[in-house]
Formats: C-alpha cells, sequence, structure tokens
C-alpha cells in the first residue's frame, strides 16, 4: 500500500501541466471561456478588443475572433481598427476591395511599422472575404495638433479637414479616470521641467497634461463616430484598438454611449501577468473580458 501512496505522489508531483498562452475572465476575474466570448461577441452590436500593440497572442485572437465572427454572422460583420486613419479610407477600401495591391497600400495609407507581421492577416482576411474595414482614427496630425495647441486648434481646420474627425465642438470630461490618470501622470513627470508663469509655476505643465488627453479624446470620440457612421442594424462591428481606448469601459465606450445609450458594447481588456492563473483585484472590472498574458509572451517589436 505504501507503494502505490508513494507511486501516486511521484505521479502526481512529476506532473507538468499545459502552459496555456492565455486566459480569459469575465469582470469578476471568474474563468471565462472563448466560446462565451465568441457568443458574446457575435450578439454584439460593436466589439471593441483593446489589445498590446506588440502582443502576439493578441494579435493572434484577432485573427480567430474575426474568422469565427465571419462564420457566424453570415456577412453581417464589419471591421474597424485605430490603426488606419479615416483620410486612408479610400486606400484601405480599394485594397481591401481587391482593386490594389499590397505594394500600393504601403504607398497610398499610413501603415505602422508592425503593419505586416500584426495586422496584414486581418487585413488579406477581409479583402478575401471582402469584409467592410473602416479606418476610424483621427489622422495623427490633427491628434498631434491638440496635443500642442488644445482642442481649439481645429476650429481653423478646413471643412474637409473637420470631416476626418468627431463632429465639433467635442465635449471633453476630464474627470473621468481613464483621462485623469493620464492628467496625474504627465503632471508628475512634468512638474521639474515646465515653464510657468511667476504666480503659476506649474501652469505650463497643467495645460500641456490637459491638452494631451485631450488629445486621447479626440481619438477616441473620432473612433466612436466612425464606428456608429459605419454601422447598420444587425450588424457587428469589430473594432481593434489599444487597451487603453477601452479600458474601464471608458475611452471609445464613453463616447459611444453618449450617443446611443442602448448600444450592446462587449469589451475585452488585455493584460499581461506573472501568473495568468492568479489574476489581481487590479485586473477586476477592466472589461467584459479580461484577456490575462504570461508577461515572458514574446513581444512582435
Amino acid at each position: 500500500m505504501r507503494f502505490v501512496l508513494l507511486l501516486l505522489c511521484l505521479l502526481v508531483f512529476s506532473f507538468r501541466p499545459d502552459k496555456p498562452a492565455y486566459r480569459l475572465y469575465d469582470p469578476n476575474l471568474k474563468a471565462a471561456t472563448y466560446d462565451k466570448l465568441l457568443r458574446r461577441a457575435a450578439d454584439a452590436d460593436v466589439v471593441l478588443f483593446g489589445e498590446l500593440h506588440n502582443n502576439p497572442i493578441c494579435h493572434w485572437l484577432e485573427l480567430q475572433l474575426t474568422k469565427d465572427l465571419q462564420a457566424r454572422k453570415k456577412g453581417a460583420l464589419v471591421l474597424g481598427a485605430e490603426m488606419f486613419e479615416a483620410d486612408n479610407q479610400t486606400a484601405l477600401t480599394d485594397y481591401v476591395q481587391g482593386r490594389t495591391t499590397g505594394k500600393e497600400l504601403a504607398t497610398q495609407a499610413r501603415l505602422w511599422p508592425n503593419f505586416d507581421t500584426d495586422y496584414k492577416p486581418i487585413t488579406d482576411f477581409a479583402r478575401e472575404q471582402k469584409i467592410p474595414f473602416i479606418a476610424t482614427n483621427v489622422p495623427r496630425r490633427y491628434a498631434s495638433l491638440v496635443a500642442r495647441q488644445g482642442l481649439t486648434a481645429l476650429d481653423t481646420l478646413s471643412t474637409e479637414a473637420k470631416g476626418q474627425m468627431a463632429p465639433l465642438p467635442l465635449t471633453v470630461d476630464l474627470t473621468l479616470p481613464g483621462y485623469k490618470a493620464m492628467l496625474d501622470m504627465m503632471n508628475g513627470s512634468a512638474h521639474s521641467g515646465s515653464k510657468g508663469t511667476a504666480s503659476n509655476p506649474h501652469q505650463g505643465s497643467t495645460d500641456q497634461a490637459a491638452n494631451f488627453a485631450r488629445a486621447q479624446a479626440i481619438k477616441d470620440a473620432t473612433m466612436a463616430y466612425f464606428i456608429l457612421q459605419n454601422l447598420k442594424p444587425g450588424q457587428t462591428m469589430l473594432h481593434l484598438n489599444g487597451d487603453y481606448h477601452s479600458k474601464n469601459f471608458e475611452g471609445i465606450v464613453w463616447y459611444l454611449r453618449q450617443q446611443r445609450p442602448d448600444l450592446n458594447v462587449v469589451t475585452l481588456s488585455s493584460v499581461e501577468l506573472l501568473d495568468t492563473e492568479k489574476p489581481t483585484s487590479e485586473n477586476r472590472n477592466l472589461a467584459d473580458f479580461v484577456l490575462a498574458i504570461p508577461a515572458d509572451m514574446t513581444k512582435t517589436y
């Protein structure tokens, strides 16, 4: 009997469990499944996939979700992405509809440096399946303008330029936790080197931080705007964006809710953890689904 018990102990302690590349959790950090994510996504109007830009698991799961949603929605799927800016819509549409080549897309659109490894597979799948693909982000030059000079700088733009962003004037609530965290971070790092006024030595850094948060807001608002402009009843839009743009149900979600409070929005937030089996309290309520990925996962860049 002792021999049997010893043998069982050896088997238990010598057993090496699988090393999953990711785990899914619900907002309360209870284990969830990919099948549940797929079912919720298929029933949603908008799915916001908050990715880590250089994480291969995010990009792989985005592709799998795209393929599976296409199979389920049978032509009622629309794609959207932060990685394409609104003034590149024609170039993106021409490629997806097969009118141009990849080489032409690269010269006609401002592609991210990691496009070939991380976003081309989904873009090519959209081309193969003729899935509409929407360039939702504000052109970066206008976000940069806001970061430097504030939202009022957009008032001087042409009508054509204003058509590439959310309608103005834009409401920005800097008390929202996500924007407030940006303000605190920017203020904390900028105070030491800022040039304020004699009465308020930190005024310069405070204004700069606020404009930085407003630049984030014009991106969030513009992505929400173009999502709604290109979403028809019965469709699901799968939207790819950096995690910060939608986690904690803020950013894009907040702007979607301002216009369509009835919208069925499903969010996913990506986190890297030392132990994906043990998410911590700070990962709670980040999104409808929390994608936990090993912290030592290899990066795409």
